[in-house]
């Protein structure tokens, strides 16, 4: 079926990183360094800057708002209007650090790009890190990913599903008590399709930014698309599922992926539509 686009924001460098809390989608404009909120009577406040570029976005345990700072590779947590680092990530990511998860016992799970994307090094595969946010522990708890992107956990805390972007597959894994990821197993093959950012639904189904399709997928385990939104003229590139009933899908689209451009060069778009079933667990 087809669904009705709304144009929230049209003077965006590059969204990323949408996620609903409290009322609010918290989003950042990533080749501008800040983030922002968006309350339901359309009010958009801006939050923070963060100078090394803000990607994925959680919350901890005590709801205090972590960022992904890209450049440096840093989770930053930002307590009483100031940044400060939770963990260095530098040792763990070669590149730069992208999307993240902070599930309900306040682990975050971090993708990052593995190799030099925009410079060209030869692509290598790269590990998803796990942040234990209640002590600040770092590790490594899966491997072998072209760039892990946007990731999901169940709202019972015991499934995440990550895109594998030059992969062009989604995977899930079992969590277990201490966050360690088992069990890994394809939850959807895209074939040429790459998947950027990714949002959970209550019957299960992930909505998936694939932007080389200019669409976004709605996908049950097992490939099974059955719905896709069609992005005319620009690119997905992430999405959040919110609103009072969850059923309002926020989008980042852009004019471009290419990272090589920045402010003044690129586009970015924030738009949101309605859909039938509700957004379910973490982000």
């Amino acid at each position: 079926m087809a669904r009705t686009r709304k144009v929230i924001l049209d003077n965006l460098a590059f969204g990323e990183g949408p996620r609903w809390h409290k009322d609010r989608l918290f989003f950042a404009d990533m080749y501008n360094n800040k983030v922002f909120t968006l309350d339901m009577k359309g009010k958009v406040e801006f939050i923070v800057e963060v100078p090394n570029r803000p990607s994925g976005m959680g919350w901890d345990l005590k709801g205090r708002l972590l960022i992904i700072s890209m450049l440096d590779r840093k989770l930053m947590r930002f307590e009483n209007g100031k940044l400060s680092v939770l963990a260095d990530l530098s040792k763990y990511a070669p590149a730069d650090t992208n999307d993240m998860v902070v599930d309900g016992r306040g682990h975050a799970y971090i993708g990052n790009l593995g190799y030099q994307v925009h410079h060209g090094e030869t692509p290598k595969p790269a590990d998803v890190i796990m942040v234990d946010t209640n002590t600040g522990a770092v590790r490594v708890v899966a491997g072998g990913f072209m760039i892990p992107n946007g990731t999901v956990v169940t709202p019972d805390n015991k499934t995440l599903i990550i895109a594998e972007s030059i992969g062009h597959k989604l995977w899930k894994f079992d969590i277990t008590a201490d966050g360690s990821l088992t069990n890994k197993k394809l939850f959807a093959d895209f074939k040429d399709g790459i998947p950027d950012g990714i949002a959970l639904d209550a019957e299960g189904a992930v909505w998936t930014a694939v932007p080389t399709w200019n669409e976004y997928c709605r996908v049950f385990e097992g490939t099974r698309i059955v719905e896709r939104i069609k992005i005319e003229g620009r690119s997905p590139i992430a999405v959040a599922l919110g609103g009072p009933d969850r059923k309002t899908m926020y989008m980042c689209t852009s004019m471009s992926i290419d990272g090589k451009q920045g402010p003044g060069h690129t586009k970015g778009w924030l738009e949101s539509t309605q859909v039938d079933v509700p957004g379910a667990g973490w982000p």
